[in-house]
């Protein structure tokens, strides 16, 4: 029996010919990262290995996005652990508030991930890179810090489940951040609990970089333990001007082995919004927009949507328009080239303009950090990932998950919209 990409990835980083799921194994690493909340844990658990120095200066990335621009003295204190340990280790990639962004929008920017690559980052959301065609997965500080001073780390093998989007979307607002929800929303959020999540057919063929980043980084709201992507020409187009070193390709092949094929159909699919307080109780945005819920925040940003496509969708709802009185929104380019740009391009004006605050590259209020922490009572139309009990703030906030025309547009009116209502 054939491979899939992920099992063809973790081969090759082996020195295997050929693995199966459930195989365990050691695999090279290509990347290990941390940022200010993990990275201090790993450090620690490091200087117990007895190791004097890392595996390779030039494949560990520190950080600082959660908590940076530091919230407060403790943060402080862990953004300057990972920035002292970064001068000892003479390490290539650490970068400062100002010229780094949220790890995740960064790293496939800077090109630092390739595509066949293992990376292993101490974030649940490092399965990202795996819309460059990557294996790239969450793991604990613990884990991490062994992958720092080893380069290599075990595994077990995950089966993989393909998921085939089929047709072009009708509605102009559908984005990935609505195609993974709608996976969510049908499988749940243990669905894929330990499994390659690959996502696959025209659908995604046709979808672009920012969005298929977007559909790999939410894979973990799968329960997934990687989400992956075949690279194309589109990836290569995206890589050819970044990468900083070679990468190798992989496709899944014809005879490959799944847990199970789940088929969607995207030509009907309308914006997707995830209630409280789970990602997969989905509803369409005209559902939602029934419910006539009132919102006192919208956040545009986050690993999830921070990204160029994800400002542009917004301003284009937002241009000409004024926030509802009783709305704050936050709006958080994901890296200091995206920020840049949408000063260039108008974005910031139009978002300043309408009513909104555009924040340093930041995690911020997506974890409940800082810039945009919910009150009791309080609800959010957000970009972000989770929505969680407490997520962004009080126990008794609510969180709702939206695509960022979306959360635009909920803006504008004050509640739960879609973007029609307001064009």
């Amino acid at each position: 029996m054939g491979m899939t990409i992920t099992e063809k990835i973790l081969a090759a980083h082996a020195g295997l010919e050929k693995v199966a799921a459930g195989d365990l194994l050691n695999a090279k690493l290509d990347l290990v990262l941390a940022n200010d909340i993990t990275g201090p844990l790993a450090i620690k658990e490091f200087a117990k290995i007895g190791v004097n120095s890392v595996f390779d200066r030039e494949k560990v990335v520190l950080i600082p996005d959660h908590f940076a621009p530091a919230k407060d003295i403790p943060s402080a204190q862990q953004c300057l652990d990972i920035k002292t340990f970064a001068r000892q280790q003479q390490l290539t990639h650490y970068y400062e508030v100002g010229r780094t962004g949220i790890e995740h929008c960064f790293l496939p920017e800077q090109g630092l991930v390739v595509p066949g690559d293992v990376v292993i980052g101490a974030d649940s959301h490092t399965c990202t890179y795996g819309g460059l065609g990557a294996f790239s997965t969450g793991v604990g500080s613990t884990d991490l810090a062994v992958g720092m001073a080893q380069g290599e780390l075990w595994f077990r093998v995950p089966e993989t489940m393909k998921v085939v989007f089929q047709g072009v979307p009708q509605n102009p607002w559908v984005t990935g951040k609505d195609y993974i929800l709608a996976v969510i929303g049908k499988i749940g959020v243990d669905g894929a609990r330990y499994k390659a999540l690959e996502f696959t057919g025209e659908a995604i063929s046709n979808l672009s970089m920012d969005g298929r980043l977007t559909m790999a980084n939410m894979a973990i709201e799968a329960g997934a333990k990687n989400g992956i992507i075949a690279a194309d020409a589109k990836t290569l187009e995206y890589v050819l001007s970044r990468a900083k070193r070679p990468w190798k390709t992989y496709q899944s092949d014809e005879d490959a082995v799944y847990s199970e094929v789940v088929e969607i159909d995207v030509t009907k699919l309308q914006p997707q919004v995830a209630f409280p307080h789970l990602p997969s109780n989905v509803r369409d945005v005209a559902a939602a927009a029934a419910a006539n819920l009132p919102i006192d925040q919208v956040v545009i940003g986050s690993c999830t949507n921070g990204r160029w496509e994800d400002l542009q969708a917004a301003a284009q709802i937002l241009k000409n328009k004024k926030i509802h009185a009783g709305v704050r929104v936050i709006v958080i380019p994901g890296t200091p080239e995206i920020y840049l740009r949408a000063v260039r391009e108008g974005l910031v004006e139009i978002f300043v303009e309408a009513g909104a605050v555009v924040s340093t590259p930041t995690c911020g209020p997506c974890l409940g950090g800082h810039m945009g922490i919910l009150a009791k009572g309080e609800r959010a139309v957000s970009t972000t990932n989770r929505n969680f009990v407490g997520r962004m703030g009080h126990p008794e906030s609510e969180v709702y998950l939206a695509n960022p025309a979306v959360a635009a547009a909920s803006a504008v009116l004050g509640r739960i919209a879609s973007p029609e209502e307001v064009l």
